[in-house]
């Protein structure tokens, strides 16, 4: 529906009141609908299903077509996000934003910073949701506002063809509403607990949820030590789960992205359940350490695997132990079966940035479901610049170079800055979106934790100089200038934070009695420039 199909329709609606509501005007109440175009989280839900399904047959066309999103934790940085998006390439296409379970542990839960262990009230993620939406919503009144005012302005100006210009905007307006990719860990709980928080992340308005295959009460962050996977038909109840929650609320195109944490995780709380050789829970156990028996001890357990009695290494934790080197075989195993099960995506958690590692694995998996694809955890747990030059520096070796110049041990260091090494792995880090899309299967790339380390280090900037010999310099030199020059939207925060939305429904409310606040003394007009 057009802008002035909008306004005829509120127009037909009053007039069915004439005596009553003579005081509304038609092309308010469009513009109000416009701005709220999503009345709840179940409409964005559908829609931005919409848009990851397309964006996933996309993929599947051209690899080069891969997503993007960066991690938030706050319903404002989501915003910043999405409207820096927008001013820099001129359309949100192919970017997300991604909801990291980590970070709501770590900045939102009740009880003050925690690990990610899942020990965070598991409605807050749900909550963060529902907030970030909230505020892209927001993000789209106050740019639709804006150019309603830019509309009267040429109105008022008789400028017709600007007008008309504007017009045309307001009708091929794109907004801020992208996919979000929703971290729900473990499940926190059985399928049934899965199930009931699947729904409120769905009902906030998240069309993909990403779960693990860690035990709920023993989930560890990926990259910590300690992790203990479940058997694979546990893992396929919480898939079905959360697909249910999907179609009971009428998201049909909802995704589901199934994590495997199994190549750090060397652990299993249970031996999996099997009814008959080469079934999927005896393939999960021929991964167990074992060792034969001819006698059986006090209090032992016993698996028979090839006609012989075998005894599962048991920790006095009561968990068993997986054989080592295993882990990129039971990765592979999980991702096929998660697959043919109900996920729609796959994410392999790896403990290193590595092209070839990864690739090596989605081949295997692309031997049974050829159109397997990937979330892929650009972490901040990686450290990326000593990860690549040593990646350069084998490379260098093998092919005969001469690496003397350089300590693989001290490759981190400022010393090679600048140096052919250092350029080179610079150039793989820049390159590894794409490169990684082209080779090994990766659909969607994600920095679970960006905006967690960007407000530690601008933190740190400004307290180092407002603190120190640079005083107010100190903030306005390195915040408030750049903001300025740089044309960051929140350097009128009043704006940002709605002001100018409430000036125009007083206006709509209360007419020339209107008290707003965008007057002549406002100090939001000195940025005006």
């Amino acid at each position: 529906m057009t802008y002035q199909q909008s306004i005829i329709e509120a127009d037909q609606t009053i007039g069915r009141n004439t005596r009553t509501w003579s005081g509304i005007e038609a092309e308010s109440v469009a513009r109000m609908r416009l701005q709220n175009r999503f009345r709840t989280g179940l409409d964005i839900a559908r829609y931005t299903a919409g848009i990851m399904r397309a964006d996933m047959a996309a993929y599947d066309a051209d690899p080069a077509a891969y997503t993007q999103s960066l991690g938030c934790w706050h319903g404002f940085i989501g915003q910043q996000k999405l409207i820096s998006i927008k001013k820099h390439f001129g359309t949100t296409r192919g970017r997300y934003l991604y909801l990291s379970g980590w970070m709501v542990a770590a900045l939102r839960s009740e009880f003050g910073p925690l690990p990610d262990q899942s020990m965070h009230e598991k409605t807050c993620v749900s909550a963060l949701i529902e907030e970030l939406y909230t505020f892209l919503r927001q993000a789209d009144a106050r740019e639709l506002g804006m150019l309603f005012r830019d509309l009267d302005k040429a109105r008022e100006a008789g400028n017709e063809v600007e007008a008309q210009r504007i017009s045309h905007a307001i009708d091929h307006y794109e907004t801020h509403i992208v996919p979000i990719v929703a971290d729900i860990d473990a499940g926190f709980g059985n399928a049934e607990a899965t199930y009931l928080l699947a729904k409120k992340f769905i009902e906030a308005g998240a069309c993909c949820i990403q779960i693990e295959n860690q035990v709920s009460d023993e989930k560890q962050c990926g990259h910590q030590d300690g992790k203990v996977t479940v058997p694979h038909e546990d893992f396929l109840a919480k898939i079905r789960a959360v697909r249910y929650a999907f179609l009971e609320l009428g998201v049909d195109d909802g995704v589901i992205v199934a994590r495997t944490d199994s190549l750090g995780a060397g652990l299993t709380k249970q031996i999996a359940f099997t009814r008959e050789a080469g079934d999927i829970g005896d393939r999960y156990n021929a991964f167990l350490d074992c060792e034969e028996v001819t006698g059986i001890g006090h209090g032992e357990v016993l698996i028979s695997r090839d006609g012989k009695l075998m005894r599962p290494k048991r920790l006095p934790s009561n968990l068993y132990q997986f054989r080592p080197g295993t882990g990129e075989d039971r990765c592979v195993l999980d991702c096929i079966t998660s697959l043919q099960n109900g996920a729609d995506l796959l994410w392999i958690e790896t403990e290193k940035p590595h092209i070839e590692q990864i690739a090596g694995m989605v081949d295997r998996i692309r031997e049974v479901v050829p159109n397997a694809k990937l979330v892929y955890n650009n972490s901040p747990s990686f450290n990326w610049t000593l990860n690549f030059r040593q990646q350069v520096f084998d490379r260098w070796q093998e092919e005969g170079r001469d690496v003397s110049a350089y300590d693989r041990a001290r490759l981190m260091s400022v010393d090679y800055d600048g140096t052919g090494l250092a350029n080179e792995a610079d150039e793989r880090i820049r390159t590894f979106q794409r490169d990684a899309s082209a080779r090994a299967g990766i659909f969607h790339h994600l920095i679970t934790l960006p905006t967690y380390h960007t407000a530690a280090l601008s933190t740190d900037n400004l307290a180092r100089e407002y603190f120190g010999e640079q005083g107010m310099l100190g903030y306005v030199k390195n915040v408030q200038r750049e903001e300025i020059r740089q044309g960051i939207a929140c350097v009128k925060h009043q704006n940002m934070a709605g002001s100018d939305i409430g000036d125009d429904h007083k206006e709509y409310f209360a007419g020339e009695a209107a008290l707003k606040a965008g007057g002549t003394h406002n100090t939001m007009n000195q940025f005006a420039a």
